[in-house]
């Protein structure tokens, strides 16, 4: 006799329903309880007995409106958007170039070039940080946009190499061949065939690059100056020097923007899975479209 399935599932399914949502609550459990502390009208880390009570009064968006118009952060986050735009390019361009060269049959040593590449990710960040302090003191690059620019950079590469290499798993290099018998060369056949079909994860790998940039303190202690001071280096300050909860107001940004990249990311690989599930027919017919035109 056939045994049939409750709709609502197994009493399996539920069990492993259950430990996951209390695993998930247990992780995201400390960042969620930022967000209504930083709506304290008090200079206070704690909930308030007015918070607790639901008083209207014991809310306020004074510590919002510091970090919006004060004078330090504002800075904090020009240099935060300008350091982290300029190393996600300079980690982008750099990690898809590698991607596509470890991606190549024809590549030597690619295990021992793609560890060498991805060990940022490994090492442990202090120990990087010291070893670019000491690089980057040596020619005079401390202290400076530059050298935090190249850092970051350094940092944000292997998450381009990653996703990049990934998407190239399900490249067709005969689309390239193709494109190539129609005229097109190979400047040509990268930028209207190859490249179109693996954004999805050279776009992920840059908004990791982006995130890991948003969220570097320890390079920026090391190699920043005070004109360099970034928002996680700024937070960093007012926790140290000042107890101000002005902290958490701008960990409430950093967490919708870092929600706002993983949901970006996620409708990328669903398009990406999209995408490479078509037929190879079309595929092929598109490139073709594309390489004559």
């Amino acid at each position: 006799m056939k045994e049939t399935t409750p709709p609502g599932g197994s009493p399996g399914q539920w069990t492993l329903r259950i430990f996951c949502t209390l695993a998930l609550l247990f992780l995201i459990a400390p960042v969620l309880v930022v967000i209504p502390l930083s709506f304290n009208a008090e200079p206070y880390f704690t909930f308030t007995a007015g918070m607790l009570a639901l008083d209207p009064d014991a809310y306020s968006l004074r510590w919002y409106e510091q970090v919006l118009f004060s004078g330090d952060w504002q800075r904090a986050a020009l240099n935060t958007l300008i350091i982290g735009l300029a190393a996600t390019a300079l980690a982008t361009t750099l990690g898809t170039l590698a991607a596509l060269g470890l991606s190549s049959p024809a590549m030597p040593w690619r295990r021992g070039i793609t560890a060498l590449l991805i060990s940022p990710m490994i090492v442990p960040i202090v120990i990087a940080a010291a070893g670019m302090f000491f690089f980057y003191s040596s020619v005079n690059l401390t202290q400076t946009y530059t050298g935090l620019i190249l850092s970051h950079a350094a940092l944000g590469a292997p998450f381009v190499v990653i996703t990049v290499t990934a998407a190239m798993t399900g490249f067709n290099r005969e689309l390239l061949q193709a494109a190539a018998s129609l005229g097109a060369g190979p400047l040509r056949g990268f930028f209207k065939v190859q490249l179109p079909l693996v954004s999805p994860g050279v776009i992920s790998g840059a908004l990791f690059a982006f995130a890991a940039s948003l969220d570097e303190v320890v390079v920026v202690l090391f190699m920043g100056g005070i004109e360099q001071r970034t928002i996680p280096r700024q937070m960093w300050s007012g926790i140290r020097e000042e107890i101000s909860p002005a902290i958490l107001a701008a960990a409430t940004f950093l967490i919708v923007i870092a929600i706002l990249l993983l949901v970006t990311v996620e409708l990328l690989q669903s398009r990406s899975a999209r995408r490479s599930g078509g037929p190879a027919a079309a595929s092929v017919q598109r490139t073709e479209t594309t390489a004559a035109g």
